[in-house]
């Protein structure tokens, strides 16, 4: 299956299809000549849960273990291994990488927010991605014997700033 990037002439709104070559290949695109700036993303995503499993969570009586305190360490663990998921990701030194947890009891989830940082050639939103992917994948996996009904969902890019293409935030 041959994918012609978009015409740069185009009067549309989107974006070439970087990581295809004039010829339709997949490529790593070149960030060589890209100027190395200080990039930031923050990505989010949540699980929804009955309520029974969400109280396992809250009181660390999940078979498991501490369920918040591993999800966290995977997902910061996901981040730095995105480029081996990922074929066509840049491997990234990331800088900082924060994950946090909130409750919502009312809707018996748990939203996951990744904040990644780099000073680099490239943008770190498939960094925080990863991780929230991960975090949540990694409560699933913790509290599947109790409840394997759970929903991920909602998982986006909330920010991203730094680079040429300057900050970009969601519309909410």
């Amino acid at each position: 299956m041959n994918i012609t990037p978009k015409n740069p002439n185009s009067n549309t709104n989107e974006s070439a299809l970087t990581h295809f070559d004039s010829s339709g290949q997949a490529h790593m695109v070149d960030v060589g000549k890209k100027a190395e700036t200080h990039r930031i993303a923050i990505a989010t995503g949540k699980i929804t849960m009955l309520q029974t499993t969400l109280n396992l969570i809250q009181q660390g009586n999940a078979k498991k273990g501490d369920v918040l305190g591993i999800a966290r360490i995977a997902a910061i663990q996901a981040s730095k291994k995105t480029a081996d998921l990922i074929p066509l990701c840049h491997p990234m030194g990331l800088t900082s990488v924060a994950v946090t947890f909130d409750i919502d009891e009312v809707n018996s989830s748990i939203l996951c927010t990744v904040t990644t940082e780099t000073y680099g050639k490239t943008g770190v939103e498939m960094e925080a991605l990863t991780a929230v992917s991960v975090g949540l994948l990694t409560i699933y996996d913790m509290c599947k014997a109790a409840d394997r009904g759970m929903v991920i969902s909602d998982i986006k890019v909330l920010e991203k700033h730094g680079g040429k293409s300057g900050d970009w935030v969601v519309e909410k």
